[in-house]
């Protein structure tokens, strides 16, 4: 088909539009004028080859730019017109809508398929993501055959390239302008065929099978932190390429600490007579060292303090972060005699001319209760 209407116009585009943009745009004009979607509708169908011949030449870098110098004349030579070169509208499409198709051209001849990953989920104490471990983890697995070697074929004899795909592990079947590609059924996609399978694997080039695998845990991970173990998970297929496998960590809660990021936050209960006199607190630290934390005097219940560098190490970086020291100050709850005389004292102190604060607070209150 020759049109000598300007491309960029057939795709309702600005000349300075980027390949994404031509794109979008001709997906969105393919959908609309779709033979399929307007069955005997020779005006759609005219519009529908036209925008295709549009999008064949201005996807092109070269094409695009001849055509922007010298626009349809650029390819008249080639006898009538730029479809003359393309290799028909069935493939324009499925070039632009083969993710959603099955994934286009790419699956040919000789492409490898991975074995399946596989998730492992581990679970280690606060104790052991402050430090890191080295351990081992038993897993089940399917694993290349070592009578075959994977290639699923008995040992002496080898598979033949399959006549139905010729080798390519995937069919094709055209159903209007839409290109549908299937895995070959003879083969299964593999695009090989065994005549004398392995009576091992029967066929399979794989078998089940227990691996202990040795796993570094670095220290500072996290709940959720994920740990890859390249080829460590199912074989492929007929001795293609191993999955990996992904070992999820998750961390126990702790009785003292709770994390958030690289800070570590516990609670210290002090008496109120620490509380009002100051002092010190001694907290075990998940490093092995004791943490001297200093009380400052009249501190308040649900006073944090913090000690730098005292938290989680940062994971696969440098320095740690802090830890942070929340106050619960305990009121007594049985004094003997001795000490309630003591406090009787005190609260004799605080409500005389020692304490204008109190005094200044009990005369608003009976001015309040008087009325005045």
């Amino acid at each position: 088909m020759t049109t000598t209407i300007d491309y960029y116009e057939l795709l309702e585009c600005e000349r300075t539009a980027d390949a994404g943009t031509l794109k979008s745009s001709y997906r969105k004009l393919a959908m609309k004028y779709h033979p399929d979607k307007n069955a005997g509708c020779k005006d759609s169908e005219g519009k529908f080859k036209a925008v295709s011949e549009a999008y064949e030449v201005l996807k092109d870098p070269q094409k695009r730019a001849a055509y922007d110098r010298y626009g349809h004349a650029a390819f008249q030579q080639q006898g009538g017109g730029g479809a003359q070169d393309f290799g028909g509208f069935s493939d324009i499409f499925e070039s632009v809508f083969g993710e959603f198709m099955g994934g286009g051209r790419g699956g040919g001849r000789g492409q490898a398929r991975h074995g399946a990953d596989l998730r492992y989920d581990m679970e280690i104490g606060l104790e052991e993501a402050f430090h890191g471990k080295a351990t081992e983890i038993t897993v089940d697995v399917s694993a290349q055959c070592d009578t075959c070697h994977g290639s699923g074929a008995r040992p002496g004899t080898q598979a033949k390239t399959c006549q139905h795909c010729h080798g390519h592990g995937k069919v094709r079947a055209q159903q209007g302008f839409f290109v549908v590609e299937r895995p070959c059924p003879i083969c299964n996609g593999a695009g090989q065929v065994i005549a004398d399978p392995c009576p091992d694997c029967r066929g399979e080039g794989r078998v089940d099978r227990t691996k202990t695998l040795k796993v570094n845990v670095p220290a500072g991970v996290d709940e959720g932190t994920r740990i890859r173990l390249s080829g460590e998970g199912e074989a492929g297929p007929r001795g293609s390429p191993p999955g990996d496998l992904y070992i999820f960590l998750h961390v126990k809660r702790h009785n003292l600490f709770e994390r958030e990021g690289t800070t570590l936050f516990a609670r210290a209960p002090i008496s109120f007579t620490t509380a009002s006199l100051g002092g010190s607190l001694s907290i075990p630290g998940l490093d092995g060292r004791t943490h001297e934390v200093k009380i400052p005097p009249g501190i308040q219940s649900g006073k944090q303090l913090r000690q730098r560098g005292a938290g989680m190490p940062v994971l696969q970086g440098r320095g740690s972060g802090d830890l942070v020291i929340q106050i619960d100050v305990e009121t007594p709850t049985k004094l003997s005699t001795r000490q309630r005389e003591l406090l009787e004292m005190f609260r004799e102190t605080e409500t005389g001319d020692e304490c204008p604060a109190s005094q200044g607070f009990f005369s608003k209150l009976k001015a309040v209760i008087a009325g005045e």
